[in-house]
């Protein structure tokens, strides 16, 4: 019987309020009271982080905060939580995988994951099966130093190329297990109309990490139309079947399942945000 999923968060969650070391602390200190277990790190988050990766992640909804000057392996063994996992882009991990290998060592995880590709066109088949070839080739390079090479899918790998099949069956099928596998996240397939649930069932065991978050809308009272726009929420206050998403994660022997609401917080904090959420976690992880 394998070890059900650690309760865990995505460092981007909380990158707002992480901009001093005291800060930091504190913020890691409420999120081991409100029942986490492990954290999910952005390489670009654990050192100084470029004013225009900034201004992009900023533009796209994920404000990353400033505390990318911190020390973050010091942090992390202060906090007591467990590192499940290593965001790096694939131009760093084959430029200088080396280093990539020794800052999952710094944190003690053996999980590192792409979180797909900048400026890429997901409806191009030569394109995507270029890229499948790089991530075999990457994933058997980290795979040698002993850490595992996870793909993480958003919603534009759902787009369909030429031959009528998406991006992300072509990824799925084309990768070879010994060197890529995933880090599902529930919420851009359902907002991409796409079965969630059925498509995390047949990856089965290559869902190593788990991305959770909920949709749903925050309006009360009347609307003007009968259309209501639909948002990231905290979990089990929007309409996607999360008790059903965390089953999974425990059937497949995922490592974590992992919170990530980075925009619509409850009160515009997302402490209070994720208060909200654990209790959920708690409750189905316990």
């Amino acid at each position: 019987m394998s070890e059900r999923p650690l309760r865990a968060i995505q460092q981007i969650q909380i990158g707002t309020v992480l901009s001093t070391e005291r800060q930091a602390e504190q913020t890691l200190e409420a999120l081991v009271h409100a029942g986490f277990e492990g954290i999910e790190l952005n390489g670009f988050m654990t050192r100084p982080t470029p004013m225009f990766v900034r201004a992009l992640t900023r533009a796209s909804g994920m404000p990353v905060g400033r505390g990318g000057r911190l020390d973050w392996p010091t942090l992390i063994r202060g906090s007591g939580l467990k590192v499940v996992g290593l965001h790096e882009d694939l131009g760093t991990i084959e430029r200088e995988p080396d280093a990539v290998l020794a800052r999952a060592a710094s944190f003690e995880t053996s999980r590192v994951v792409i979180t797909g590709m900048h400026r890429f066109d997901y409806t191009d088949e030569a394109a995507v099966r270029d890229l499948v070839a790089r991530l075999n080739t990457a994933g058997g390079t980290l795979a040698a130093g002993g850490v595992s090479l996870l793909y993480h899918n958003h919603n534009v790998e759902f787009r369909r190329l030429s031959s009528g099949r998406t991006a992300y069956s072509l990824i799925v099928d084309e990768t070879d297990p010994a060197a890529v596998n995933f880090e599902f996240d529930c919420y851009w397939p359902t907002a991409a109309g796409v079965d969630a649930l059925a498509l995390m069932r047949d990856l089965g065991e290559r869902v190593e990490l788990v991305h959770i978050t909920d949709r749903g809308t925050r309006r009360n009272g009347s609307s003007l139309t009968p259309i209501d726009t639909t948002d990231a929420v905290e979990l089990g206050l929007g309409n996607m079947d999360i008790p059903a998403f965390i089953e999974q994660a425990k059937a497949a022997g995922s490592g974590a399942v992992i919170l990530e609401t980075h925009r619509n917080w409850i009160d515009g904090s997302p402490i209070r945000s994720f208060q909200t959420s654990a209790e959920v976690l708690n409750r189905h992880l316990p």
